[in-house]
């Protein structure tokens, strides 16, 4: 058997892996995915007559299509703490360890943690977009060609994420720490114009809010499922995915390559 297809075998066993962790311990997915629900009804229905006006809309129904997209992105934040969490308790707990033993493809270990974290990614996002849409959230005039380009894009940043969530489980001493490392991706969408328009915040935070990786990627969502201008945002959200993947997947790999102490 070639290489590769020792290592295809291998990396679909840990896939399998992973998806029966997420299947017979589901309360940390529910726990990760009550961030992104809560948030996106406390939004729409204690404050969306009031957030609207920074949205640029006229009222609740109005604000619902502008914070759905940003929801569906912060959702993957959430859900990607629980890779770091799964990648370190691995990694501290001797299970990484008794796989150096064993005659399989190393770096099939990491690719299982990769791609059942964006299969877990796309769940909740899809779960998630379905309570939008039970609250009103509509995007009928997108083509099918816009929504796949959607769907492309959540999954781009699911993968990118993900690298970077292994990346801080692999190197934090403990799973608590892991947790707490790897709040960024979710504190980062609070400062992104998920929730109002980077225009109606302080001008010298603007700059913050409108580069770092969350906005460019909202706004593109935005104009794939609204029909508002893209602009310069598809391409800033096409490097900000393509250079978190390949950053985390360096820093990945780099880490899991040492020998343990």
């Amino acid at each position: 058997m070639s290489t590769f297809a020792l290592a295809l075998r291998d990396s679909n066993t840990m896939l399998r892996r992973n998806l029966l962790h997420m299947r017979r311990y589901p309360s940390m997915t529910l726990n990760l995915l009550l961030t992104p629900v809560l948030l996106l009804l406390l939004f729409v229905y204690i404050f969306g007559d009031t957030m609207s006006a920074g949205a640029g809309g006229a009222g609740r129904s109005d604000y619902i299509a502008y914070l759905v997209p940003g929801i569906l992105l912060m959702t993957i934040g959430s859900t990607t703490i629980g890779t770091a969490v799964s990648a370190s308790m691995d990694m501290t707990e001797g299970i990484i360890a008794r796989f150096r033993t064993m005659a399989i493809h190393r770096g099939s270990v990491l690719v299982g943690h990769v791609a059942g974290s964006v299969v877990q990614c796309m769940l909740s996002v899809a779960l998630v977009g379905a309570v939008g849409v039970a609250i009103g959230f509509r995007a009928a005039d997108a083509t099918a060609l816009e929504w796949l380009a959607a769907f492309g894009l959540l999954t781009l940043f699911s993968l990118a994420l993900t690298w970077i969530a292994v990346g801080m489980g692999l190197v934090s001493p403990n799973a608590e720490a892991a947790s707490n490392n790897a709040m960024p991706l979710i504190f980062l969408p609070l400062i992104s114009s998920a929730f109002v328009q980077v225009d109606s915040m302080p001008g010298w935070f603007q700059p913050i809010a409108e580069y770092q990786p969350f906005t460019p990627a909202i706004e593109t969502l935005r104009g794939l499922l609204l029909g508002t201008e893209i602009g310069h945002n598809g391409w800033l959200a096409a490097a900000w995915a393509i250079g978190l993947t390949a950053l985390g997947y360096r820093w990945s790999k780099t880490v899991f390559a040492r020998d343990p102490a």
